[in-house]
């Protein structure tokens, strides 16, 4: 299974180095100069199939790289977009670990009970189209049916329950989170 490793940013500076948005928490062993990297284009964008690392860097805070594929500024441009790629043996995911195109797509519903107080779906709030990476925590984007993306962050009090095979996830949002549902806690005071 192919994962993303990082996404290309921006270049920086003039010799081919570009930011990297990082998905792994392992970022100085994945992307190890010398490293070739499968690579997955956006639609329509023209792409090498492999990029091999050259050189990678920490600043602290945000991780830059260069490759042997993009030795100016120009040609670093042009990677941006692009997602490093890495092929991992791993079929199925720990209980509670999930990535990101196993989430998209799914429905995301309010968390509702039945007569036995088991969960169920209630209202309709929208599809899942993401995984952002946090600091604290990684954030749901949920895409609501009027168009708007809303963050939800990752975690068992709010996204209680996914269900891959029913193509659903339950999410308990505190109000004012959903433009339509319910009041802030302020609101409430």
């Amino acid at each position: 299974m192919l994962l993303t490793v990082a996404a290309i940013g921006p270049a920086h500076a003039l010799k081919g180095e570009v930011r990297l948005e990082i998905r792994t928490d392992d970022p100085a062993g994945r992307l190890a100069p010398g490293s070739v990297l499968p690579v997955h284009a956006p639609k329509g964008q023209q792409a090498p199939s492999e990029l091999t690392v050259t050189r990678l860097r920490h600043d602290g805070r945000r991780w830059f790289a260069t490759f042997a594929e993009a030795t100016d500024r120009t040609a670093a441009e042009a990677l941006r977009g692009l997602r490093l790629m890495v092929e991992t043996d791993e079929e199925e995911p720990e209980d509670d670990a999930w990535y990101a195109h196993q989430l998209t797509g799914l429905k995301a519903h309010t968390l509702a009970t039945d007569a036995e107080d088991a969960p169920t779906p209630g209202t309709l709030l929208g599809e899942v189209s993401g995984l952002e990476p946090g600091v604290a925590q990684d954030r749901l984007l949920v895409r609501t049916p009027v168009g708007e993306t809303v963050a939800v962050p990752f975690v068992e009090a709010l996204v209680p329950v996914i269900d891959l095979e029913a193509g659903i996830v339950l999410l308990d949002p505190p109000g004012g989170l959903f433009p339509a549902l319910g009041q802030t806690e302020e609101a409430h005071q």
